[in-house]
């Protein structure tokens, strides 16, 4: 029906008909668009554009350039950087990342650099909720960018090749979002028309004109420079003149696309809004529910009608108030709160609208719903409705603002009860480990028990998690734990680890837990470390109390959060950081990180005609933290057991006498290496074996070779490893030998490198 109703006319362009959804959709206008870079982070859910996108270029689809960043902070860079220079510029992000890359966003609009970035709206942390609303959305207000908002996959294929050619009209030269639901209609498929080939689109939108290149030496330029008053205002008048052009422009550039594609695009879509009494105000997918039980309703006698933007920024005023001039009543629903204002944006947006109507009467009401992804149902609709109709017939708001669809408590009910007790200190404290000082070498000497009787000792974790068969994280945590004594706080960044182990209101962890986001874990466990240290100080924490802090990353948490951890390293705080490496970004499906290795295949590095997995070689994240001069640095496998447990102890030590100390644990991840469940171990042990990733330790500056293959002859090159995992098998054909010999070049290059470390304790 959505198709069907925009329909307005016949396409001058062939087009296909298919059943796709809006993160396909928005890919294929990328594709169509011929971007020139696009730099991208991936989170979830907008993290599938640039997958269909890579798959795409690995076909020899377009010729996007594709830069994974470091974070979708660094990602905004990139993007910046590259609109300077003269092409035309995509990314896509959601929720936090959107938050993280925020400050980014006025410095593009402030300097006018157009491109396109699609936000697939998502509910905001904390807590983690990775569903779709728009408290994300809310956040671009008042970055000076244009603001598109797409209701259904049709219209994310739309507005992403309308925002290119309006961003870039002469007057507007501004960036421009397009916002759509995340999973609602990102993950959905709808019945969709797109274009047969990309000669319309390219029509449509024509020739990039280059203004203001920073990669023209003759004409050289000086971007976002420092500005006093008056300039800093006059320049913000000019942005806001480019935002009445782009107001102006948009009447007649959805004509010219309706034109083009028989698609009709309104400012904002009034739907049986002629005689309406009450009235619903809804951004995105939601409006099509209330379209639906607006139909229902006016067969019963009830003149009810939706109004839905199609543009949020330049706030369309005038025709939402064309829209409201006759209604008794309208109740504007939002999916996100701006907390203590009685109202989100839209909410008091529409009432000013209203207010300079000096004839206008419409009551309002403001409603917050669907928050966390909460669906928005036809009864949901109905009873909205109900309360605009309410206000209508009586003349009068009972309840100006609140919110929908809260599930109460019962305050009866209490506390959660614990499952399973707390640890004892006994418990914590078995002296099965013990780490001593070697006053002759100046090393930790670590005493340990056989592992049949560690095994026996109470887990950290409860029985529970949800991970993927085979997972190497928890075998291998397991074992760290097992090293330490003593009572322990844990801060675990988002990724699987965190995920599977906390789904509200249950945990599997057994000791004190923190979540922080990737970017910021080690400086959120660095303040608790102090925090103890200085209340200990104060006597408001007893002398003796003793509490070792790990903090937990993997699935990519050392790209995004390698500032803060370094930072962290220099401070020299008393705490441990274990970075798990899956070799990617597995919380949302094997994306390409920084740990990934050359020429692995992953989701964003696919495998095909132009492109053979990975293009550039892993982060040697142990080398980085040893450089920051901490007291100990290490690397172990969940494969070896005794060595971890040993690594695990001398770190705790370390952390507890000396500062920082940090660990990198290889663990399988079958799922996304593409091998058998039962395989892991055995993967791990090759990569060991083939120098990949060999067991090491930098203390107070000194590298030890804990484990050297070659000297116990188990030395195996590096092509039986990547040939147990699918996602490499492709490397040890003939086809791309090139690739293979650079990747066993770069190993054996670490690894002599390393063994002359060893050799020599001042390198």
């Amino acid at each position: 029906m959505l198709v069907t109703d925009r329909q307005a006319g016949p396409a001058v362009a062939a087009q296909s008909t298919d059943f796709k959804s809006g993160n396909e959709m928005a890919a294929l206008a990328a594709n169509h668009i011929n971007f020139h870079v696009m730099g991208y982070y991936p989170i979830t859910p907008s993290t599938e554009i640039a997958e269909f996108l890579d798959e795409m270029y690995a076909q020899g689809e377009h010729q996007v350039r594709m830069i994974a960043a470091d974070g979708e902070h660094g990602g905004a860079g990139i993007c910046y950087g590259a609109t300077t220079g003269g092409g035309r510029v995509f990314n896509a992000t959601s929720a936090n990342g959107f938050l993280y890359a925020l400050e980014q966003f006025p410095v593009q609009s402030g300097t006018r650099y157009p491109m396109v970035l699609d936000l697939v709206t998502r509910s905001v942390s904390g807590p983690l909720d990775i569903r779709g609303d728009h408290s994300d959305l809310y956040y671009s207000l008042n970055t000076g960018w244009i603001v598109l908002l797409a209701r259904d996959p049709q219209a994310v294929y739309d507005m992403n090749i309308m925002a290119v050619k309006l961003g870039e009209l002469a007057g507007v030269r501004l960036p421009v979002i397009v916002a759509y639901d995340g999973f609602f209609t990102s993950h959905q498929k709808r019945r969709v028309s797109y274009f047969n080939d990309r000669a319309p689109v390219q029509e449509f939108i024509g020739t990039f004109r280059v203004q203001n290149s920073t990669v023209d030496p003759r004409n050289p330029i000086t971007v976002g420079p420092y500005m006093n008053d008056p300039d800093l205002i006059n320049n913000k008048y000019q942005l806001k003149l480019a935002m009445d052009a782009a107001a102006r422009a948009l009447p007649d550039l959805f004509a010219q696309y309706e034109k083009l594609s028989g698609r009709r695009y309104p400012v904002v879509d009034t739907y049986r809004m002629e005689d309406a009494d009450a009235a619903l105000v809804l951004l995105n997918s939601a409006a099509e529910t209330a379209k639906d039980v607006a139909d229902e309703l006016r067969k019963q006698g009830k003149k009810v009608g939706v109004i839905s933007p199609n543009v949020l920024r330049p706030f369309p005023a005038d025709a939402i108030r064309a829209a409201l001039q006759h209604t008794g009543a309208v109740l504007i629903a939002e999916r996100a709160d701006s907390f203590g204002g009685h109202g989100n944006a839209l909410t008091h947006e529409v009432k000013a609208a209203l207010k300079d109507d000096p004839d206008n009467r419409t009551l309002c009401l403001s409603r917050i719903y669907g928050l966390g992804g909460k669906d928005f149902l036809y009864e949901d609709a109905e009873e909205l409705f109900q309360l605009a109709l309410t206000a209508a017939d009586s003349g009068k708001v009972q309840v100006p603002f609140d919110y929908h669809g809260v599930t109460p408590g019962n305050p009866s009910n209490g506390a959660p009860a614990r499952v399973l007790p707390a640890f004892s200190k006994e418990e914590m404290r078995p002296g099965l480990v013990k780490v001593a000082k070697d006053a002759a070498s100046g090393k930790l000497q670590v005493q340990t028990p056989p592992l049949w009787k560690l095994a026996t000792r109470s887990r950290v974790f409860a029985p529970g998690h949800g991970a993927c068969p085979g997972c190497g994280i928890f075998p291998a945590l397991d074992q760290l734990f097992k090293g330490m004594e003593g009572d322990i706080v844990v801060l675990y960044q988002t990724g699987c680890a965190m995920v599977v182990t906390t789904g509200f209101p249950f945990s599997a962890h057994r000791v004190t837990y923190i979540h922080n986001l990737f970017q910021n874990g080690a400086a959120t466990l660095s303040g608790l470390v102090e925090m103890f240290e200085e209340r200990k100080a104060r006597g408001e924490i007893p002398a003796g109390e003793d509490i070792t802090f790990v903090m937990i990353t993997g699935d990519v948490g050392m790209d995004i959060c390698m500032g803060p951890t370094i930072g962290a390293a220099l401070r020299n705080h008393n705490m441990v950081i274990i970075e798990y490496d899956n070799e990617g970004y597995m919380n949302t499906g094997s994306q390409l990180s920084y740990t990934t290795p050359l020429g692995h295949m992953t989701s964003t590095s696919h495998v095909g005609q132009a492109q053979s997995g990975k293009a550039f070689h892993h982060k040697d994240t142990l080398q980085i933290m040893a450089a920051c001069h901490i007291p100990y640095v290490f690397s172990s496998v969940e494969g070896y057991a005794d060595d971890l447990v040993r690594k695990a102890a001398k770190a705790q030590w370390y952390a507890k006498n000396k500062g920082l100390a940090f660990g990198k644990v290889l663990i399988s991840c079958p799922l996304n290496w593409r091998a058998p469940d039962e395989a892991g171990t055995d993967i791990v042990q090759a990569a060991v074996d083939c120098n990949f990733f060999p067991l090491y330790e930098v203390e107070e500056g000194k590298t030890t070779i804990t484990y050297d293959p070659e000297e116990v002859g188990r030395k195996v090159p590096a092509a039986k490893w990547l040939g147990m995992m699918g996602k490499t098998r492709h490397l040890t054909t003939p086809q791309y030998k090139e690739q293979m010999d650079r990747f066993e070049a770069e190993v054996e290059r670490r690894w002599r490198r390393l063994k002359a470390m060893h050799q020599h304790p001042d390198l």
